[in-house]
């Protein structure tokens, strides 16, 4: 990975993937540069791209690559007064554009997530998401629509979110437009053992799986999930004029790997009531219960045609092997049923059979009362309604739903993220989790500050964004279900920083008014709460990073490094204080120094003679 350079910008996606390219193929590189014969050679193709050939494409694909490839210099600034416990906890919620977040997660980010869950637009006609109306639009048009807001403060639909209706010539591209760059992002924050889970409908499900199989690899499909929607009533129109097609019975959730290394945890489910009720033996519900079924449990693959057991055999065998697990005290299992000599008849079949042309051993597991969890959920419903805890919210996913996938692929201190959050139902999940089985999962969901419908009961309810309903359920699930977890609110925003402005600069005299107004790095209205932020994560430190104030200078610290910010004062106090402390990196404002030219040299040869690493901004 490339070197977390203070330059105002988030990570270069293009230099992240020649470091990578480098590091597979240094032959093919020559001068710095990408030699591209050596690269074809390298690959031992000596042909062209031509067309022909099976991939996806779509209007303005080269726009959305380019969309996510330009760099933001915007940051997050933090709202405690909209957290709970703001200082001590470890979850986030971002609220802003998702696409610009997701820049700025990059370098703090990058390679530190577990598993992502988004459900986002499912492009049925009457979705409002941003996309590019026009294919050639600029990065200036865009970010001035991501920037447009009303007298309030809150985001424009008529200025950002377009609907997309069936009418419009570029209905799937505009769709394909928005989630490519979005998830070709994301897919670099996860682990390299992380999962992604996409919930879709039938509009966009053939699309999305072809987007998926080029960012994250065919091979790292895992599965499709189908789960049970609500049944819709019958209704007149349907009865006196009949249907053209089916009601809509599930969802599905594409399920992404983000290499080889990914493995599911096992997910039991209770066996169906009528299997229960069958018994042990007596009778068999379905086939896989049958005493003659094989499994490969001891590392031999059974092969067609060895012999079976009889009924009475196989039971004792199985209490056999049972007992073999509690008491064997690590010897094997055929020692272990020589020495008690139980079933003694197992142990010259299997002779017979390891003699025998086929060379292979029958092993069995006994049916139970629970059974793996396949990729059908019938057993749960996708959505919702958030009664229970007074809040109004359209089809929200499922707590249970969303909780399932997260015991499914993390740990008991993984990163989560939800950058369509929504209600937030990832982050009311974890928590949940984290509260039954003690773990210390973390949370970071992002939403946009999208209106409410004026229609809505939210919006009557005094809800202004979808982005007000996700912190106030969060908070509510924090007080209903008596949690001591917290979560910080963080806002995107345009740097605190004026030379990290430079969307502001159009000509020659825009560009000499900022140089002369550059005699302040900051903005004039910036907080320092808000530079301490921006500059930590633009260090690559995450947003949980514990900070302390440590008299006119902080220090953070991100695993085993630390870092010192001076943002208020610098002079000999402040700079022998931070050479006793001996981070590894010390940040500090230019205009701190006065003009004074000596202390700021003298600054930088003690950090250099330290082996600190100084950036002044």
């Amino acid at each position: 990975m490339q070197d977390k350079t203070l330059n105002g910008e988030s990570l270069s996606i293009t230099e992240e993937k020649l470091v990578r390219l480098r590091e597979l193929l240094p032959e093919a590189f020559s001068e710095g540069k990408v030699d591209w014969e050596k690269l074809r050679i390298a690959l031992k193709n000596e042909g062209e791209f031509s067309d022909e050939r099976y991939h996806l494409n779509w209007a303005g694909k080269t726009d959305a690559f380019r969309s996510l490839q330009a760099p933001t210099t915007a940051t997050l600034v933090p709202c405690p007064e909209e957290s709970v416990d703001f200082d001590s906890s470890d979850n986030v919620f971002i609220e802003g554009e998702n696409l610009e977040a997701l820049k700025i997660l990059q370098k703090s980010y990058f390679g530190k997530v577990k598993m992502i869950y988004i459900d986002p637009p499912y492009n049925t006609g009457n979705d409002h998401f941003i996309y590019p109306d026009r294919f050639a639009e600029s990065k200036d048009a865009y970010l001035k629509r991501v920037g447009d807001r009303d007298e309030q403060g809150f985001m424009t639909r008529a200025g950002l979110f377009r609907k997309n209706n069936r009418e419009n010539g570029h209905f799937h591209s505009s769709w394909l437009s928005m989630i490519y760059p979005r998830l070709f992002l994301a897919r670099n924050l996860l682990r390299e053992d992380g999962v992604i889970f996409v919930s879709i409908d039938d509009n966009e499900a053939h699309n999305l799986r072809m987007v998926m199989n080029e960012l994250f690899g065919e091979d790292n499909f895992r599965n499709e999930i189908s789960v049970r929607r609500y049944d819709k009533n019958i209704s007149r129109q349907f009865i006196d004029k009949g249907m053209k097609s089916l009601a809509v019975g599930y969802e599905r959730i594409l399920a992404y790997a983000k290499s080889d290394k990914t493995l599911f945890n096992p997910i039991y489910r209770p066996a169906k009531k009528e299997r229960q009720k069958k018994g042990y033996w007596k009778g068999f519900w379905n086939a896989a219960d049958r005493p003659t079924m094989r499994y490969n449990l001891l590392g031999v693959q059974p092969i067609k045609g060895q012999w079976k057991w009889k009924e009475s055999e196989a039971i004792k065998a199985v209490k056999n092997y049972q007992e073999y697990q509690s008491n064997s005290d690590n010897v094997s299992l055929e020692t272990y049923w020589r020495k008690t000599g139980k079933t003694k008849n197992f142990i010259r079949r299997r002779e017979e059979l390891t003699k025998g042309k086929n060379k292979g051993v029958e092993h069995w597991v006994a049916p139970s009362e629970g059974v793996l969890l396949s990729s059908n959920w019938e057993d749960i419903l996708a959505s919702e309604n958030l009664d229970n805890i007074g809040i109004s919210f359209d089809s929200p996913k499922r707590v249970e739903l969303i909780k399932r996938l997260v015991m499914m692929d993390t740990e008991n201190d993984s990163v989560i993220l939800d950058f369509f959050a929504g209600s937030c139902t990832t982050a009311h999940a974890v928590m949940q989790l984290n509260a039954e089985d003690g773990g210390k999962r973390r949370f970071i969901c992002v939403q946009m500050p999208e209106p409410c419908e004026k229609k809505h009961e939210a919006f009557k309810a005094g809800y202004k964004t979808i982005a007000d309903i996700g912190k106030e359920r969060i908070r509510r699930a924090i007080k209903n279900g008596d949690m001591d977890v917290g979560f910080k609110v963080f806002k995107l925003q345009d740097s605190n920083f004026k030379i990290w402005r430079g969307s502001e600069i159009r000509d020659e005299k825009e560009l000499e008014k900022q140089l002369k107004m550059h005699t302040a790095s900051i903005v004039n209205d910036a907080k320092t709460e808000n530079i301490l932020y921006e500059l930590l994560l633009k260090s690559g430190s995450p947003l949980t990073a514990p900070i302390e104030d440590r008299d006119g200078w902080f220090m953070a610290q991100d695993g085993e490094t630390t870092l010192a910010l001076a943002l208020g004062r610098i002079d000999k106090q402040v700079i022998k204080a931070i050479l006793a402390a001996a981070p590894q990196k010390f940040i500090t404002l230019d205009h701190l120094f006065e003009n004074n030219d000596q202390l700021k040299t003298n600054t930088a040869l003690q950090m250099e003679d330290a082996g600190i690493a100084f950036d002044v901004v």
